[in-house]
């Protein structure tokens, strides 16, 4: 692709235009007002596919400024959703059925299953899935714990995996939490494990395009687009960051863009 200003090709070639269900980006969102959300998105809407509210911070916004905010986002062709400790909560509430009906009401599309600090019984996982898809909500699930002490052996992490591919998941977020260090797939340096990478790679074997990788912090992203391609699903981007992830899956920072140097005879 040419870029008509400067009438330059980007180095990498291949990255997906929106639409697109491939080289997604999710951005964790973790309390943006109206005005500074608007000047974002006008600035990076191209770059972007998911917007998660973090954590359970649904619950703080005024319902005027929380429905205001969903609005905004959805006009951009965007997809926001809550983060999936929302869901834990209403799960421990007994409550699953009232929190699907209000993120219904509120015009949330999306919504995330998870048990990152709950314990949540196989059973009741499919059937939230379940009830999700037969809603109308596009549903992502999530995998790997919230505290490393609790973190997945490969075996748990494959079950878990193949359970929510047959439930119709749409998209399976590999948990890395919004700082990537001492987290599940990452050691306490932010560098991924190797094994457990691999690992879930051949579980998944071709529907690895099911998979949004958590992945905060730029080694991260470098490591994930140089083995997975341009076109690797990346989550929990900050907002600052997300032209700076657009540039390493295009060639446009040092970091990848010396991949593109052979090709071109440098």
């Amino acid at each position: 692709m040419v870029d008509q200003e400067f009438a330059l090709e980007y180095p990498l070639a291949g990255r997906n235009e929106k639409p697109r269900s491939r080289g997604l980006t999710m951005v964790i969102d973790k309390g943006l007002g109206l005005a500074a959300l608007a000047d974002f998105l006008e600035v990076n809407w191209p770059f972007l596919d998911f917007i998660k509210f973090s954590f359970a911070t649904s619950l703080l916004y005024p319902e005027k400024i929380l429905r205001e905010k969903i609005a905004l986002i959805k006009s951009y062709g965007i997809i926001p959703y809550p983060g999936g400790t929302l869901f834990e909560i209403a799960v421990v509430q007994n409550k699953m059925e009232e929190y699907f009906k209000s993120l219904r009401e509120l015009g949330f599309p999306a919504l995330e299953i998870s048990d990152g600090t709950i314990n949540l019984p196989v059973q009741l996982r499919e059937e939230a899935i379940k009830e999700a898809r037969a809603s109308g909500f596009m549903v992502l699930t999530e995998v790997g714990k919230k505290d490393q002490e609790e973190s997945l052996s490969l075996a748990e992490t494959g079950k878990i995996l193949e359970l929510d591919l047959l439930a119709g998941v749409d998209y399976i977020i590999i948990e890395g939490r919004e700082s990537g260090k001492g987290i599940f797939i990452y050691d306490y340096e932010g560098s991924i494990n190797l094994s457990l990478f691999t690992g879930i790679l051949a579980i998944v074997e071709e529907r690895q395009e099911k998979l949004i990788w958590e992945a905060p912090l730029k080694k991260q992203q470098v490591f994930l687009i140089k083995e997975l391609g341009v076109n690797v699903n990346l989550g929990n981007i900050p907002p600052e960051e997300v032209m700076a992830v657009e540039a390493l899956r295009r060639g446009l920072r040092g970091d990848t863009f010396k991949l593109s140097l052979k090709e071109a005879g440098f």
